[in-house]
């Protein structure tokens, strides 16, 4: 039985599954079918809310993969029936808002604010400050401007690879939030044999 108020059931009864080397800031709101895998971080004030029923009277579920770091003020939700799935290793930074279906690839940075809805991101694919990404494929290592919008596959061709500097700082930014949750994780376990 989950007992914190932040990590709860849906109206379907459907319980969040949280492994437990994810680390969840107490502010987040975790709701309903909702599965976190090993090694997740996620940050203050986050929602992932998998609480809406398909025709079928069931909920979809959102799958988080291992060690995706969810930032502050992210927002996950998904139309009823449908699933939204974030591949391991993604960074999922301040302010982003993903609405199902979404597929999101591993590997992939989706920066401050961007917004996906109905979306296939391959692997590796960056979503750049404030660009929308909705009712598109996108192929593996897919570099997104900063403020685009991208909304059909035409929109697509005009877009570079992502560098071989981006590629660093995606992989810069995944190894510092390990480092926050594990020093998190190091400080709730003190705390717990103080207490």
């Amino acid at each position: 039985m989950i007992k914190a108020i932040n990590i709860r059931p849906n109206l379907a009864g459907d319980h969040p599954q949280v492994h437990p080397t994810a680390l969840i800031d107490p502010s987040a709101q975790i709701i309903g079918n909702v599965i976190i895998e090993k090694n997740v971080f996620i940050a203050p004030l986050a929602v992932i809310r998998a609480d809406e029923r398909g025709p079928d009277g069931s909920v979809a579920p959102i799958t988080i993969g291992e060690e995706v770091n969810i930032q502050d003020g992210v927002i996950i939700h998904s139309h009823g029936g449908e699933t939204v799935t974030i591949g391991s290793r993604t960074s999922v930074a301040h302010g982003v808002a993903i609405h199902g279906p979404c597929t999101v690839g591993e590997d992939c940075f989706l920066a401050m604010r961007c917004v996906l809805y109905s979306t296939i991101l391959a692997d590796a694919v960056w979503v750049g400050m404030n660009a929308m990404v909705m009712r598109a494929t996108l192929d593996h290592f897919t570099y997104v401007p900063a403020g685009s919008v991208i909304r059909s596959r035409p929109d697509t061709r005009e877009l570079r690879l992502v560098s071989a500097k981006e590629k660093q700082y995606m992989k810069e930014v995944l190894e510092a939030t390990n480092r926050l949750r594990d020093d998190y994780m190091k400080a709730r376990a003190a705390m717990k044999m103080d207490g």
